[in-house]
């Protein structure tokens, strides 16, 4: 998929995906870094955060963030075509 137009100077999808229920909750955004995903994290708490290794997500306030909500973070292998 994409790459998608840019909205509204939004040109990056935060997305969170519950696997038992299928909930999904997604956000645009205008950066991809972590002070973005902070926020979506405190939107939810989550028992298990899966993500790509990105910097956005391996980084030192993100491990804070996670220990704080008891939250296990795994990283998985980024998938690529």
């Amino acid at each position: 998929m994409g790459p998608f137009p840019v909205s509204y100077g939004n040109s990056y999808i935060l997305l969170a995906v519950d696997y038992v229920s299928k909930w999904v909750e997604a956000k645009a955004t205008k950066t991809n870094d972590a002070k973005t995903v902070l926020k979506f994290v405190k939107f939810s708490v989550s028992k298990v955060l899966i993500n790509d290794q990105g910097s956005h997500f391996c980084n030192s306030a993100m491990a804070t963030l996670l220990e704080k909500y008891g939250v296990v973070h795994k990283v998985a292998t980024a998938y690529h075509l």
